[in-house]
Parts: C-alpha cells; sequence; structure tokens
C-alpha cells in the first residue's frame, strides 16, 4: 500500500496555510470586515483573497485577469469558478482541497496581490514599496 501524504500537499492547501502564505506578503492584514466566518486578507487595504471558514472543501476568491480566468475555468471545470459573490469577471473560487495543483494555488495568490498592487494610486504604491 502506498503512503498518499505527499500527492495531497502537493495538490492542496488547507485555511492555515493559505492563512500564512497571505500573511508573509508585504503589507497584508486580515480582518473579518462581512462576518464572523468570512477571512478576508487586503494589502494596502485593498482586499485580494477571502474564504469562508464554514465552506467544505475550502474554496477561496482571488482577483485574476479575465482573460486567464476564462483558461483556468476551462481548464480546472468545477474547481475553479467564477467568483461566489463576487465580479465574475475579475474573481475566481479555487478549490483548495481538490485537483488544483498547489502551485497553481499559489501563483493565483501571487497574481491576485499583484493584480491589487498595480491597481494602486501611485501613491500608495510609494508608501508599499517603502514598507
Amino acid at each position: 500500500m502506498t503512503n498518499l501524504p505527499w500527492v495531497i500537499k502537493l495538490i492542496s492547501m488547507n485555511i492555515e496555510e493559505v492563512r500564512d502564505y497571505c500573511l508573509a506578503k508585504k503589507g497584508v492584514t486580515e480582518s473579518f470586515p462581512f462576518d464572523e466566518v468570512t477571512l478576508v486578507f487586503k494589502v494596502m487595504n485593498k482586499m485580494f483573497a477571502l474564504a469562508s471558514l464554514e465552506r467544505n472543501p475550502l474554496t477561496v476568491n482571488l482577483k485574476c485577469d479575465p482573460e486567464r480566468s476564462v483558461s483556468l475555468r476551462e481548464q480546472y471545470d468545477g474547481e475553479i469558478i467564477p467568483g461566489f459573490h463576487m465580479n465574475k469577471l475579475h474573481w475566481n473560487t479555487v478549490t483548495m482541497e481538490g485537483n488544483v495543483p498547489r502551485d497553481l494555488i499559489i501563483e493565483l495568490i501571487d497574481h491576485s496581490y499583484q493584480l491589487i498592487i498595480d491597481s494602486l494610486p501611485k501613491k500608495t504604491q510609494k508608501e508599499w514599496e517603502e514598507l
């Protein structure tokens, strides 16, 4: 019998790992602005990721380039879907405990974070750079 925990580590992230990864980024804060079960991560007070602590399996909403969103949704049908309760053009809901590779999840978190940084006013970008 094969021991498969390493496979799970390659294709999933739990909420603690998502939280640790997001909070390690420069300028990131966490809060519960909507209710006591929706964890929101912001960079320079702009949301880039949110997760419902009650959803099973765990999902995280991440901002994404619209063209890339379409491709990801086709490739990971049912595991990357239009953002739940979000602007479906710019947000995806990503299943963290499915078949989406861990490396891709990390890349999508990074992409969401960078989209927000790039959209900040120049003054706020400068403040972020100086952190």
